[in-house]
């Protein structure tokens, strides 16, 4: 199977019980709890989203995984992006499922890593009952030298499995927070080292950001000569591509200028106490930029958007979604990759099965496989 871009999925290994959630939150406690406990907050709005083909599966069986990666693999999907936590010195969550399918080289489906290197908190989730303000379950941190050497080692063998996506030759590795890391050049020099010493010829670095942002946008238009700026200073500090994230201008497309204003505002004074809605018709337009166009900028698609089963009325939401708008979103996407280099016509689709944030690929009783199908429809060439 050929396809006119390389989609990769980000997915959320958050679907089993772990000690701390049960701890936090309650005996058994996985993300489908917020998902089954979500309600419409206004007329037409779209909850609970439920699954459909894949149910309310367990990461901690092996089925699941070999059916989610049968089912990401038939409708165009190149591999899934892991999101990892790792929190300083070897402490980690959410590892076993990956670590398993390293381990028994099932499924035979691409992946990658995303190092998801932020504090775990209640912030994703609404603050009601026990927890009336934030409180850190695991605290991200930065020990130095060592504890890089002994993550390196922990992810060698992810690596050098044969199903590792890579970019010319090199392993992929996605930074969620690259602003957050004390010193990128060190580190990224160092796990390059490592990695040719290893036999590897390096490793390929993504740094996860939004290079259009609310807080430059004072006169709601791009100013250009700031993002090239980013772009140019994040490359210098050792990353060989940026994973754009569009959220800012997309939103802007998606609202009334004042509206946009007034939700600015809200973000800087961090104000979250009113729901948020945005036309994802309306924001097409505005998901991609010349910039994405760039050999070294991967572009973003998010087929929905709902984070109220996390949220409540302090999330936000798309409306107007549909298989048909989601179609148009995906043409534009790779009109925005087609003219790269093969190996860097990247599209990372958030997400695969991000259920609490409404961002999803997986089959809902709604729509079924109909997004899938629209993916596949797009992307997915007939062979030479």
């Amino acid at each position: 199977m050929k396809t006119k871009a390389r989609m990769i999925a980000l997915y959320l290994p958050q679907f089993f019980p772990t000690k701390i959630n049960d701890y936090y939150w309650g005996k058994g406690f996985t993300e489908w709890r917020n998902v089954t406990k979500a309600r419409p907050l206004f007329r037409g709005h779209y909850q609970p989203r439920l699954p459909a083909d894949l149910g309310f599966y367990d990461l901690r069986l092996e089925e699941t995984s070999i059916a989610q990666a049968d089912m990401a693999r038939a409708y165009g999907i190149e591999g899934f992006c892991y999101w990892h936590y790792w929190f300083g010195n070897k402490k980690m969550i959410l590892n076993e499922p990956l670590e398993r399918v390293v381990k028994n080289k099932r499924p035979d489906f691409p992946f990658c890593i995303g190092w998801a290197n932020h504090s775990w908190s209640n912030k994703t989730w609404e603050k009601t009952g026990r927890f009336s303000k934030e409180v850190v379950f695991l605290e991200q941190t930065y020990p130095g030298k060592q504890d890089l050497i002994d993550h390196f080692y922990y992810l060698l063998p992810m690596f050098c499995d044969e199903r590792y996506i890579t970019v010319d030759g090199k392993p992929l590795i996605v930074i969620f927070e690259p602003g957050d890391i004390p010193d990128n050049k060190y580190m990224i020099n160092l796990w390059n080292e490592l990695a040719v010493k290893e036999g590897l010829k390096g490793l390929h670095f993504v740094a996860r950001q939004a290079l259009i942002g609310l807080h430059i946008k004072k006169k709601l238009q791009i100013p250009w000569n700031e993002v090239e700026n980013n772009i140019r200073k994040r490359l210098e500090s050792g990353y060989d591509a940026i994973y754009n994230l569009p959220y800012g201008w997309t939103h802007f497309g998606g609202t009334s200028k004042g509206l946009f204003r007034i939700n600015a505002i809200r973000d800087r004074l961090h104000i979250n106490t009113s729901l948020k809605r945005y036309d994802y018709k309306k924001m097409i337009p505005y998901m991609f930029t010349k910039v994405d166009r760039q050999d070294c900028i991967y572009p973003q698609l998010m087929p929905h958007w709902d984070n109220t089963p996390r949220s409540g009325k302090a999330g936000y939401v798309y409306i107007n979604e549909s298989p048909e708008n989601w179609g148009k979103a995906v043409d534009l996407a790779i009109q925005h990759v087609k003219d790269k280099k093969p190996e860097h016509r990247i599209v990372f689709i958030h997400s695969w099965n991000e259920w609490g944030e409404g961002a999803y690929l997986e089959p809902d009783l709604k729509y079924g496989l109909k997004y899938l199908e629209a993916l596949r429809d797009r992307v997915v060439c007939d062979e030479d």
